[in-house]
């Protein structure tokens, strides 16, 4: 077993020093290959593909960077389009019929289930524990707490679907015929062969969910993360199959994304799951025929009511859906819609103290791996010019950092606009672009202006989440009632982030809307219905035929 060293970089080291007395109490897992702590670029780690069971390079690898400090930390395989042709065979030779089904080598919803009671067992080891939110937090640098999150919610998961609750996910129902010997049955049946794609934001937690989530209704499954966090689904499939898995339930390949799309159309992807930007998940709804679930980009909404109350709460939480990691979540607060009766009591101001706490030593913010400080400070420049926007807080980039130019590095900030603003199809488009980073836009509306905010929320391209933070009743009820967004937190204590495993997370209002989490997502996600007829007879000696 590897002993876990000390992380050789100054600069992170400097940032994560209440660390080290963790480090010192815990191994790395037998079953991992990287250790988060000491992979760098003098001993940098190495990922490895899963094809059909067997670990494996390619001709060329990707250098996986330091977010913090700009060093190679990682070298992973680069799948390139002339070496797809084993990989595209696989996805095509798994039958229609899935791995299992209903009627298919049942035997296998009791494994899974069994590998998933003894994988959740592995999760609750203070080492495994400590090496996922560890590897999580050299990949994407984010506070301990938000980076400790990821394994609790993966652990509870595989806790749900432990021993008999997988077979429960293919629950069938019976209807009598019309005669004895006849009963429709409705099963759940697999896809087949099937494609995971995911982002960087939750290296651990999307991917582990979704790809189990497939494996559990009998599909087999080519999962590819992004390539610079892909380390993390790596090494939760080597803890899998040391819990039971089949290696050959699920193929793992790090690649670019245009070559993860030749694969899935060459491949013929039965069904397949896409997490992340609105462009790319168009592309594929196009190029695979419309045979996706997605769970795509959000901008996000939360309507601060009239009633003020559980002020200190209310702040804390806006701050937390605006700015936790740094604003690098689908379901972060992108557009905060402040009543009159909030701005009286200081809101913005109390949002402004909880934002300027927010530093790079603990990592309560962070780099952008997506928008480079460049582009941030464009964004906001163009929000400014919009008629009556001001600066509510932030705007500058961070400094005394060794990031790299390539990522994002700013306060966290906030544009405040009037929401008569918003009529303007020009400045709506502007105010609601998706900045996956720590911005955004507050708008001030006012008693007898709700008709505008619910225009408003309801013009916008995306509806993953939202808040509706009120105890008033009959508001919650006309924007609740009048609006579409997949996962809305309604009452005082609504947010917009931090889904737990117990509830749906997805978008809403679109036929290809995917979920995450709970029986109905896997279900909706990863199977089809299936009508099974038997007509045992017998046929009544009297019967004659006639025909029509």
């Amino acid at each position: 077993m590897l002993a876990v060293k000390a992380f050789r970089s100054s600069g992170s080291r400097a940032i994560f020093p209440t660390l080290t007395h963790m480090r010192g109490r815990h191994a790395v897992p037998a079953w991992a290959t990287v250790d988060p702590d000491a992979m760098c670029g003098a001993a940098p780690a190495v990922g490895q593909n899963l094809l059909a069971g067997e670990w494996s390079g390619a001709a060329a690898t990707a250098d996986v960077i330091d977010p913090l400090n700009g060093e190679v930390m990682a070298k992973v395989p680069d799948v390139k389009e002339s070496e797809l042709g084993p990989w595209v065979e696989r996805l095509r030779s798994c039958p229609r019929s899935g791995l299992h089904n209903p009627l298919k080598n049942p035997e296998r919803y009791n494994m899974l289930g069994a590998a998933c009671a003894k994988a959740s067992e592995e999760m609750r080891k203070p080492e495994v524990q400590y090496f996922f939110s560890r590897l999580i937090q050299r990949l994407t640098p984010k506070s301990w707490v938000q980076a400790n999150g990821e394994p609790t919610i993966t652990r509870k998961f595989l806790e749900n679907y432990s021993c008999d609750q997988v077979r429960f996910l293919a629950r069938s129902f019976g209807v009598p015929g019309d005669h004895t010997g006849q009963m429709s049955n409705g099963i759940r049946m697999p896809y087949g062969g099937c494609g995971v794609v995911t982002p960087f934001n939750f290296p651990l937690e999307i991917p582990a969910l979704q790809t189990m989530s497939a494996v559990f209704m009998g599909n087999q499954v080519t999962t590819k993360v992004d390539e610079k966090v892909q380390l993390c689904i790596e090494q939760f499939l080597r803890m899998m199959h040391h819990a039971g898995l089949p290696k050959t339930d699920v193929d793992l390949i790090y690649c670019k994304g245009p070559v993860m799309n030749k694969l899935l159309v060459d491949g013929n992807s039965r069904m397949t799951l896409f997490t992340g930007s609105q462009g790319v998940a168009e592309k594929l709804c196009r190029d695979l025929n419309g045979r996706v679930k997605l769970e795509d980009a959000g901008f996000d909404w939360k309507v601060l009511g009239p009633d003020v109350a559980d002020f200190d709460f209310v702040a804390w939480q806006s701050d937390q859906d605006a700015y936790s990691f740094s604003g690098q979540k689908c379901s972060a607060q992108s557009m905060l819609f402040v009543h009159e009766n909030w701005d009286k009591a200081g809101i913005v101001e109390r949002l402004r103290e909880h934002a300027s706490t927010r530093n790079l030593k603990d990592l309560t913010i962070g780099p952008v791996l997506t928008w480079s400080t460049e582009r941030i400070m464009a964004h906001m420049e163009a929000c400014l010019k919009i008629p009556g926007a001001s600066l509510a807080f932030g705007g500058k980039p961070l400094e005394g950092h060794s990031i790299p130019p390539r990522y994002g590095a700013v306060q966290p900030t906030a544009v405040r606009l009037p929401i008569e603003s918003l009529k303007d199809p020009a400045v709506f488009k502007v105010a609601t672009s998706e900045l996956f980073g720590p911005f955004q836009v507050i708008v001030d509306w006012k008693d007898g202006q709700l008709p505008l905010v619910l225009e408003a929320l309801n013009s916008m391209e995306n509806h993953l989440t939202a808040g509706v933070v009120s105890n008033d009743v009959r508001f919650l009820n006309e924007v609740v009632g009048n609006t579409i967004s997949g996962t809305t937190y309604a009452g005082l204590r609504a947010r917009t982030t931090a889904a737990p495993q117990q509830h749906w997370f997805g978008p809403s209002g679109d036929p290809r809307a995917g979920g995450i989490h709970t029986p109905e997502a896997i279900k909706l996600c990863w199977s089809s219905h299936r009508e099974v007829i038997y007509d045992f007879g017998p046929v009544g000696s009297e019967w004659k035929g006639t025909q029509s």
